[in-house]
């Protein structure tokens, strides 16, 4: 073998890497671990310990110390499903930023132009700004009175002066709208970054997604969730108003009560008996509000805030306003933690609602204590901003009036000024505030306010308890498969398969370390695919041993039998891993989360195996040839395995052919009566996983759910519930209120579902404690995933080019290879018919499975797998095809055939088998989320072999036979 010592070289670099990086983590584990033994079950006490060495040297290595800040920045980077966290995606609401630019015009056409452009988001994927303009243009030319996009009450307002000017065509004014756009998205990016990088999570994730006004956010560790998502959501638009006393507004909230009450007796659709009823309770806004004093004008009950938002803003109470009160404006006041009570104020607006002080002017913000010693936020303002408030508290002085601090229309604190003007800009916000709460609102007003509303389109939170249970089910199956797997080697193979289990072993070492390297996230379907590639790189040892048999059967010498053997299967190995290799990256192009994290670990894999059982596997056999002994390549019980089969697999075409388009016709029949069972990535909707203390019944449980899932107009939404991994585990999907986002909805579905479980769960057990994210808990909420109708749309969308595009890769792949359109038929027939099964098997069980079979992405990753698979198994045997084409010219078209068939049998079961330990292996430990996508892969290689041996050769077959009779007839 030439270059012997470059190799070496290379493999022992790579080896050092890997093991240096890989320290950090193992290091990292045992601190942690040393953490927890020393808190003893205290959370706070484990943090506390952590947090002290975050700057302490903790570890050295090679003449360099590490702090264990600098251990968690290089260690192995876990995803959610393994070590807990919370992913979403963020729409930020380009609607906004475009009304904000246009100066929230009351322009008839900019706004139809909007709700348009709304509607058309829904079954479009362009960017909204797209659709905007396009819209504006279609209702701009069918209206009798058109208006220029530059004009005063569009954007040709003050704001934009330097940018657009009064007679600018439309087609610039859109190139600098575009412009606005993409600065307020990049504007939104920074922000979140910066108040993410100040959360303290170690290895934060944040990516913009295209032009579609997204941004993926992804803290694995994160275990206060409610937390991370105020802090996401928050758009901190922090403004400063001045506020109505209490006995200022109180007379005009007498006459709206008298009004209330005056019209609930006069209610003409109710009945004699309603009216009686509501005489006897008084309906009136006094009934839920209490008058209060100085700023603070009323209290009421939560849960009644907008029944008192009704009254206050119906079209009766706007009009009785008094002129002093014509541009009211009421905001509530943040309530208390765990208080069911929260104060009203009343401010003083403005006709263009424009605060007379806005957080721009915010220069630093500090977490504090006020002077009773309660958390506050501290802050400081510009030279500007300095100046206006002096004036802002020069007037409240004057007027005995109190400013309002209003974060994101929420009144955080409204002081009176007593002792005079203030100077130097220096304010506080004060109010029911946590330690916690009150740094993250110190972070938020630094890292400056969001241009738009963000809502979660898109969520996915693990509890810690269920990734712990993730990573050891996940380390079990890869333990499992990979004893396995070294036994199965050195039983068939014997010292030759010692050989490749030491390559193997290098070739796991090489994946994790390059996966630490590159900062990439495993995942348990990472796990999965790493498993998958253990089976691949022995598969091309198989291929290798194989060919070395077959050369020494030949009467070859052992030397030219290992060079020939090495040499002969190169082609195959090579063109087996490049069609997996093209279908992992259409995975990583088009995939997200968990599944690119698999398919990240599946191309990494195919490369360190190549590279291992090329290079690494000779080496090894070439030292111990070198010696001067013998190496068998069998042993006593494998030695005549598959040597003389000889198996007619084209006489039996027609009957596999039957056989398949049976089985295909039972599925399609059941697909299209029985259907799939599509996941929330596809239809949208909200998933939970629930953990509870003893067995619950699921149809009990779906009875009290569709109870609280009813909305306003009193629909009910049956949610689906299914046992999961267990009888005191379910899987809870609902459509609840979908179709309506913010943090608000969120919380409100949540409420429900809780108030749904609650008589299932033990006497006294709380809300705070059911969305907790505890690192032991036992019982609630393990994982929520959330998908928006807009983002399972794109989902849709995204997995059928992913299918499409590996068919049309792979086919012109190839075509390019093997010169003949008709080994790429049979190829991309074997996979349609592979696909159809796996597809009806989805549809024939899903209903009766004990565990998880929905259609979702990992569902279409499992495909994709099954694709690469397919192919791989189908090119060897195409490879071996074309070669006796190429050496026996005189045998008829089905002896060359057949031959190829029997001479590969050995390998292609050989590899299946080893394959399909590993997945069944998977499947039994690898945890509950991962079982259907594992179970899709199990059919799939099941399939893929039989279809590999008697569909897509026999197609070819057919194809090769008829275009021969067809020249023959020419000549």
């Amino acid at each position: 073998m030439k270059n012997k010592g470059l190799v070496i070289v290379f493999a022992s670099i790579l080896a050092i890497l890997s093991i240096y990086q890989l320290s950090f983590t193992v290091k990292s584990n045992l601190i942690r671990k040393e953490a927890k033994t020393f808190a003893k079950g205290d959370q706070a006490k484990q943090k506390q310990y952590l947090d002290s060495l975050d700057k302490k040297p903790v570890y050295s290595l090679l003449g360099s110390d590490f702090t264990y800040s600098d251990l968690k920045d290089r260690e192995m980077n876990l995803g959610l499903d393994l070590r807990g966290g919370i992913n979403v995606i963020l729409q930020v609401s380009v609607k906004d930023i475009l009304k904000n630019l246009a100066g929230k015009t009351d322009n008839l056409i900019f706004n139809k132009a909007l709700q348009m452009a709304s509607e058309m988001q829904k079954s479009s994927n362009k960017p909204y700004v797209d659709l905007f303009f396009e819209a504006f243009d279609k209702i701009n030319s069918q209206s009798k009175n058109p208006v220029k996009l530059s004009s005063p009450e569009i954007f040709g307002n003050r704001n934009l002066a330097d940018d657009i000017k009064f007679d600018m065509p439309d087609s610039e004014v859109k190139d600098v709208i575009i412009k606005k756009v993409d600065d307020a998205m990049v504007s939104a990016f920074e922000v979140l970054r910066k108040r993410i990088d100040k959360f303290g999570v170690t290895q934060p994730h944040i990516q913009r997604l295209g032009k579609s006004g997204r941004i993926l956010v992804e803290l694995a560790g994160a275990k206060d969730i409610e937390r991370v998502k105020k802090l996401l959501q928050s758009t901190a638009q922090l403004e400063f108003w001045h506020a109505y006393n209490a006995q200022d507004v109180l007379p005009y909230l007498k006459q709206v009560d008298a009004m209330v009450a005056q019209q609930a007796v006069k209610d003409t659709t109710k009945s004699p008996e309603d009216l009686i009823v509501d005489q006897k309770s008084k309906e009136s806004l006094f009934k839920y509000l209490q008058p209060g004093n100085f700023s603070r004008v009323g209290l009421a009950k939560v849960k009644d805030k907008k029944r008192i938002e009704k009254m206050l803003l119906s079209k009766d109470a706007i009009k009785m306003r008094p002129n002093e009160l014509k541009d009211v404006i009421f905001y509530w006041g943040k309530p208390a933690k765990k208080s069911e009570l929260v104060y009203l104020y009343a401010i003083k607006g403005n006709r263009d609602t424009i605060p007379p002080l806005g957080g721009d002017v915010i220069t630093d913000a500090q977490s504090s204590f006020d002077q009773f010693g309660k958390p506050a936020v501290t802050m400081q303002m510009n030279s500007k901003g300095a100046k206006k408030w002096k004036a802002m508290t020069t007037t409240a002085f004057q007027d005995k009036t109190g400013i309002a601090i209003v974060l994101d229309n929420i009144v955080y604190s409204a002081p009176g000024v007593t002792t005079g003007p203030i100077d130097g800009g220096r304010s506080e916000i004060t109010g029911n505030f946590t330690v916690e709460e009150a740094k993250d609102l110190a972070n938020v007003l630094r890292a400056g306010k969001l241009p738009a509303k963000a809502d979660i389109v898109q969520s996915e939170i693990v509890g810690p308890s269920l990734g712990k249970k993730s990573v050891n089910g996940g380390l079990m199956s890869f333990v499992f498969a990979f004893l396995l797997i070294f036994l199965w080697m050195f039983g068939y193979y014997g010292k030759a398969g010692i050989a490749s289990d030491l390559a193997l072993i290098l070739n796991i070492l090489f994946i994790f370390g390059i996966l630490a390297s590159l900062g990439a996230v495993l995942t348990l379907p990472g796990i999965a695919g790493i498993v998958l590639t253990i089976g691949m790189a022995v598969d091309a040892n198989v291929l290798i041993f194989e060919r070395i048999r077959e050369e020494m059967r030949r009467g070859k010498s052992l030397r030219s039998a290992v060079d020939d053997g090495f040499q002969n299967a190169l082609s195959s190995i090579l063109d087996a891993n490049i069609t997996t290799a093209l279908t992992g990256i259409i995975l990583l192009i088009f995939g997200t989360g968990p599944i690119e994290g698999f398919a990240t670990t599946l191309l990494i894999g195919i490369a360190t195996s190549l590279f291992t059982a090329i290079f690494i596997t000779r080496q090894l056999i070439e030292w111990y040839l070198a010696k001067g002994k013998t190496l068998a390549f069998d042993t006593v019980i494998s030695r005549n395995w598959f040597s003389k089969v000889i198996y007619n697999f084209l006489k039996r075409r027609k009957i596999a052919y039957m056989v398949s388009g049976t089985i295909i016709l039972v599925g399609l029949i059941s697909i299209f009566t029985n259907g799939l069972n599509p996941g929330v990535d596809f239809v949208g909707g909200r998933t939970y996983i629930v953990e509870f203390d003893k067995k619950v019944n699921p149809i009990e449980v779906k009875k009290d759910l569709t109870k609280q899932f009813v909305d306003e107009k009193g629909n009910q939404f049956e949610p689906q519930v299914k046992s999961y991994g267990g009888e005191n585990q379910l899987k809870i999907t609902t459509k609840f209120l979908i179709d309506k986002e913010g943090e608000q909805v969120d919380n409100e579905v949540q409420h429900r579902l809780f108030n749904g479980l609650k008589p299932f769960f033990p006497k006294g057990y709380t809300y705070e404690q059911f969305i907790s994210s505890e690192d032991n808990k036992t019982i609630g909420r393990m994982q929520s995933i959330k998908v928006g109708p807009t983002i399972a749309d794109d989902i849709k969308t995204g997995a059928f080019y992913a299918v499409i595009g590996s068919l049309i890769v792979v086919f012109l792949y190839i075509l390019l290879r093997f010169k003949k359109w008709q080994f790429s038929l049979g190829a991309v027939a074997a996979v349609f018919h592979d696909v159809l099964i796996v597809l009806g098997m989805f549809s024939l069980f899903w209903r009766i499975a004990p565990f998880n079979m929905e259609i979702d992405e990992a569902f279409i990753a499992a495909i994709l797998t099954v694709i690469g698979y397919s192919l791989n198994d189908t090119v060897v045997i195409f490879d071996r095809i074309r070669e006796f084409m190429n050496e026996h010219h005189t045998w008829p078209l089905n002896k060359k055939i057949n031959e190829a068939l029997d001479s590969t049998l050995s390998r292609t079961l050989n590899t299946s088998l080893t394959t399909l330990v590993t997945l069944i292996a998977i499947f039994i430990f690898g945890g509950e989320s991962i079982r259907g996508f594992v179970f899709a892969l199990i059919i799939g290689v099941i399939v893929g072999t039989y279809s590999s041996l008697f569909i897509a050769t026999p197609i070819m077959y057919d194809l090769a036979e008829k275009e021969e009779k067809k020249d023959k007839r020419k000549k």
